[in-house]
C-alpha cells in the first residue's frame, strides 16, 4: 500500500508538471478507458500498471486542477510542441525536496502515447541526490466499464480513486519547510 501511494505521489509529480498551464497546453486525450503503465530505475519502486476512466471535460479539468498546485510547488513549468509530440521541463520542489524533470510525449492522445521522463532530484528524506527515468506507456481501451465514473483510477490491488479530489492528494504531500 505505501509503495503504491509513493509511485502514486510520482505519478501526481509527474501530471503537476506536466499536466500544468506552459508555452503550450497538452491536446485532451480520447474519452474512454485509458491503460497507463509505469516503469521505474532509480529507485525501489517496481513496475505499475493502472487504469484510468476519462471524458473531456475530466481530463481538460485536470490540467486546469493540476496548474493552481503546480503554480504553488514549481518554479518553473514549460511545454513545447516539438516535430515528433511534446517536450515538457519543470522544476517543482515539495518537503524539502527540489525535482527538475523533463519529458517528451510521443504518439496521440486517441489510440496510444509514451511518456519519457528523467529526473534529478535533492533534499527530501533520503538526503542524497537522485536520478530516476520513468516511462508511462498509455493506450486506449475502450469505454470505461459500468461502474467507472470520469476521473476513475484503478491502482493494481483494485484500489481506487478519483483525480478530481486533487486536494486530497495535495494534502498527502509533505510540507515545505
Amino acid at each position: 500500500m505505501m509503495r503504491q501511494l509513493a509511485l502514486l505521489g510520482s505519478a501526481v509529480c509527474l501530471v503537476v508538471s506536466a499536466g500544468a498551464a506552459g508555452a503550450v497546453d497538452l491536446p485532451v486525450r480520447k474519452a474512454g478507458l485509458w491503460e497507463m503503465k509505469m516503469v521505474r530505475s532509480g529507485g525501489p519502486m517496481p513496475e505499475m500498471t493502472m487504469q484510468h476512466c476519462t471524458d473531456a471535460a475530466t481530463d481538460k479539468e485536470m490540467s486546469t486542477a493540476a496548474s493552481p498546485m503546480a503554480k504553488e510547488i514549481c518554479s518553473k513549468q514549460d511545454i513545447q510542441k516539438t516535430a515528433t509530440g511534446y517536450v515538457s521541463d519543470s522544476v517543482c520542489g515539495v518537503g524539502g525536496m527540489t525535482m527538475t524533470s523533463h519529458a517528451e510525449i510521443t504518439g496521440d492522445f486517441n489510440s496510444a502515447y509514451t511518456m519519457k521522463s528523467t529526473s534529478h532530484s535533492e533534499g527530501g528524506p533520503a538526503g542524497a541526490p537522485r536520478d530516476t527515468t520513468m516511462t508511462i506507456e498509455a493506450k486506449w481501451l475502450g469505454a470505461c466499464k459500468s461502474d467507472q465514473k470520469p476521473g476513475d483510477v484503478v491502482m493494481p490491488g483494485g484500489m481506487k480513486m478519483n483525480v478530481k479530489d486533487m486536494e486530497k492528494l495535495k494534502g498527502l504531500l509533505p510540507k515545505q519547510k
